[in-house]
């Protein structure tokens, strides 16, 4: 039998969409999208409920209503959300992909194991900038 993890995105309770979240923070940081190329860059600011030594939100129950432009992640909104790493695991099972070896539902080690050491340069998320004013 397969892992829950394996499941169709919308097959998933409440919990499992929950833990298949591997901690990076990158839907945290402040984005920067070239209008002419589309590409995204992730900056160094973070938003201010981003704890930067857990990569947890501080009220996460009430982000939405605290930083009206949060971004909650769901099976119907995936596809319009290309900033996601290629890392993310739910890019990767929106995309029918395994999660890399390195995720904790696939390693079975609790603690934060994202990213892998050769991407360790992608994540900054201990170098962070705390937002001044503003949203999030």
């Amino acid at each position: 039998m397969k892992p829950w993890w394996q499941k169709r995105l919308a097959e998933l309770d409440s919990q499992q969409w929950e833990a298949l979240c591997d901690g990076c923070g990158k839907c945290c940081l402040h984005k920067l999208e070239d209008e002419d190329t589309g590409a995204v860059s992730y900056t160094r600011v973070r938003c201010r409920y981003l704890d930067d030594t857990t990569c947890q939100c501080l009220d996460y129950a009430n982000r939405a209503r605290l930083v009206p432009d949060c971004v909650q992640l769901s099976p119907e909104n995936l596809e319009a959300l290309a900033w996601l790493p290629a890392t993310c695991a739910y890019r990767l099972r929106a995309e029918d992909r395994e999660l890399p070896a390195w995720h904790y539902l696939v390693s079975g080690c609790l603690l934060y194991t994202s990213p892998s050491p050769r991407d360790i340069s992608a994540y900054l998320v201990c170098r962070l900038l705390l937002e001044k004013g503003g949203g999030g």
